[in-house]
């Protein structure tokens, strides 16, 4: 599965931006897609996961009641519409493919495939 994510910018503290995250060559059935973040001088942090099928999802405590994942199967594609942004979510945000437990949704090492990664700047 090769992935694609797009949709950052730049945008005002309190403003909000969409992702979208897009499967090529391959599908997101069976797989948990997750969405997670690195900041500059910082380590790759989870924000959230969406289980394709059902539709479990889960959230990182730093985003959550902000964030929310959803998908449009018949686009074959995960958003991450992320609002009330926060100059601390400026990050490089990208989206992975993965069959981790719902207890596990939170670790990168489970993830297979990895987007290039899309840059989201939140100025104060």
């Amino acid at each position: 599965v090769q992935l694609q994510a797009y949709g950052g910018g730049l945008v005002q503290a309190g403003g909000f931006l969409r992702l979208s995250c897009a499967a090529f060559e391959g599908s997101f059935r069976n797989y948990v897609v997750g969405w997670f973040r690195q900041a500059p001088g910082k380590e790759r942090e989870f924000v959230g996961a969406i289980k394709w099928s059902g539709g479990t999802t889960s959230y990182a405590d730093s985003v959550k009641g902000r964030f929310t994942i959803s998908k449009d199967s018949a686009k074959n594609t995960v958003f991450l519409q992320m609002n009330n942004l926060k100059p601390e979510d400026t990050a490089v945000y990208y989206c992975a493919t993965g069959r981790p437990v719902l207890s596990a949704y939170n670790q990168a090492r489970l993830y297979y495939y990895w987007g290039q990664g899309t840059v989201v700047t939140v100025s104060s």
